[in-house]
């Protein structure tokens, strides 16, 4: 029988905590304030975290940690592109950790939220407990190329892909990333706005297998996908701000650390070939291949997998 999401709860604890001169970032915690720590990160980059986050853990065994990635969501100021690198993100999360007065924590995540989590792990191994990681993507020059370029997903959804660069300026059509970087930092408000519905969409069709006919409509958060536009387009021209393969070159570091990796065979927004890649350098690391999901983290395989994982991790950590 598959499984649901854990019910609704609400959060016991709500802050805005600063981070540097400029950026304060929304942080909250769910469940048990004694349970095992566990940190979700979320995607895009830019994308927030939402309240279903919460509900992929058991709230009696798991203290919930969530927050708002700096320039996105309810962190302040949103969006902004400012002071907003991965180095930045990683510095962040300890400073949650240190606020939180946590010595080691689960960390998780899903899509651009794996990125982030590998990157903290490399920089921080000491302080991670364990990972379950959903779509993997380890920001490679392919893995823009495969979303952006007409190599890639284009030719599976060739009229999404239509829509997507008609939004630009014909000029600005033969490099979709950074045209899209350009119109979305550019002083005209209404070509913005389009453009940051047209990027969200461009990925929400990407993005699941159990959705059909999805529209303009579907994006009904104009602020949401202006933060995910904007800052998703700035860390991608910019190659997430590492080096080329650096997670796979510093997979030493993660090989201790047990992990258990979900992701779909259908999944259009993040290959799968990047996990598989990735666990034949992890002997700590079991892959899950999901045979009929996507990239979504909501699609009903993968809220089944990620529930089952953190259970999983609730009794191996338990026995530790």
């Amino acid at each position: 029988m598959s499984r649901s999401l854990y019910p609704k709860i609400a959060t016991y604890s709500e802050e805005m905590l600063p981070v540097g001169e400029l950026h304060q970032i929304y942080l909250e915690q769910s469940g048990n304030p004694t349970g095992i720590p566990v940190l979700y990160l979320h995607g895009g980059p830019g994308s927030g975290s939402s309240e279903n986050h919460r509900r992929y853990f058991d709230p009696e065994l798991y203290r919930i940690i969530l927050f708002d990635q700096r320039g996105c969501g309810r962190s302040k100021p949103s969006p902004s592109i400012v002071d907003n690198t991965t180095a930045h993100l990683i510095g962040d999360i300890e400073v949650i950790r240190q606020h939180l007065d946590i010595e080691q924590w689960l960390v998780c995540g899903g899509s651009w939220g794996t990125t982030l989590a590998l990157t903290y792990g490399v920089a921080h191994s000491d302080k991670v407990l364990a990972f379950i990681l959903r779509g993997i993507f380890l920001a490679t020059r392919s893995e823009y190329q495969w979303l952006y370029t007409q190599t890639g997903a284009k030719n599976f959804f060739p009229e999404y892909y239509q829509e997507f660069v008609e939004h630009l300026p014909a000029e600005l059509q033969y490099s979709p990333l950074s045209g899209y970087h350009q119109v979305l930092n550019s002083n005209n408000e209404v070509a913005v706005i389009s453009a940051s519905k047209a990027w969200a969409l461009w990925e929400l069709r990407l993005s699941t297998l159990e959705h059909h006919h999805i529209g303009m409509a579907h994006i009904d958060d104009a602020h949401q996908a202006l933060c995910m536009a904007k800052v998703s387009s700035h860390y991608f021209t910019q190659h997430c701000f590492i080096n080329e393969n650096y997670i796979l070159e510093n997979i030493d570091k993660l090989t201790a650390i047990p992990a258990i990796i979900l992701h779909g065979r259908y999944d259009m927004v993040c290959q799968l070939d990047n996990a598989f890649s990735l666990t034949k350098f992890w002997d700590n690391a079991q892959l899950q291949i999901l045979p009929c999901a996507g990239h979504s983290g909501f699609e009903r395989q993968t809220i089944d997998a990620f529930c089952r994982a953190s259970d999983t991790m609730a009794n191996f950590l338990a026995e530790q």
